[in-house]
């Protein structure tokens, strides 16, 4: 199974983020495109991104009735992206209809991932927020099995998570996992979090890591150390 690190490049303007990506002259790192920059730049700013030769994870993380997904991710599947997502709460049933919807005429599809719980969210929250009283780990495995249910190609999920997700949904079934975090940084408002090292050992197969990258001194150093530490 690849790995890679994925920059959230969670910037609000298409001028920033290029800016941003320039910094990277000796490389082409694997980004993700979030609601912040997809809401301020549109479609467009994928485009850009894709013809300058970077893989996209477009997290847009779609929940809606199935119809509505499903012509969501019509118009989506033309942006030749490499990952994008949905909620795993819109049910099977919903989850079906994106794979429906991000179908090409040739049968060829970007992944498609579902997201299970954020990992700003922690047993608290499920319980008093969310009223789902099952422990965390049981709640995100359930979403995971639903998910592979439905034919979806993996689930983002906590780092601390993806061991248990591969044991119980197979070796080939993705974990995308943000709330990576360097052992000397700053947790912010991630609950659940783990260095990229421990990622690595715990299973993910991808790590997604925004601002210790994007807000870093030098960010093009802190993603080449990212990318030693999970890769390594």
């Amino acid at each position: 199974m690849a790995r890679d690190v994925i920059i959230a490049c969670d910037f609000n303007s298409k001028e920033e983020t290029l800016a941003f990506l320039d910094r990277f002259t000796d490389c082409k790192p694997f980004v993700k495109i979030g609601m912040e920059l997809y809401y301020a730049a549109g479609p467009e700013i994928v485009r850009e991104i894709k013809k300058r030769g970077h893989k996209i994870f477009l997290d847009l993380k779609l929940h809606d009735i199935p119809n509505t997904v499903n012509k969501a991710m019509k118009v989506l599947r033309d942006l030749d992206v490499d990952i994008t997502n949905v909620h795993a709460a819109g049910t099977i049933p919903m989850m079906e209809a994106a794979i429906k919807g991000l179908e090409k005429e040739d049968g060829k599809r970007a992944l498609l991932i579902a997201v299970t719980q954020l990992t700003s969210t922690d047993q608290e929250h499920l319980e008093t927020d969310l009223l789902i009283r099952e422990p965390m780990e049981e709640v995100v495995m359930h979403y995971a099995e639903n998910a592979k249910k439905a034919g979806l190609d993996g689930v983002v999920c906590s780092p601390l998570e993806a061991g248990a997700v591969h044991a119980r949904c197979g070796e080939g079934f993705l974990t995308i996992t943000p709330g990576v975090r360097f052992a000397d940084g700053d947790a912010q408002d991630q609950k659940r979090v783990m260095t990229p090292k421990e990622a690595k050992k715990a299973g993910s197969d991808y790590i997604v890591m925004g601002r210790p990258i994007t807000q870093a001194g030098d960010p093009v150093m802190a993603y080449k150390r990212a990318v030693k530490e999970f890769l390594s």
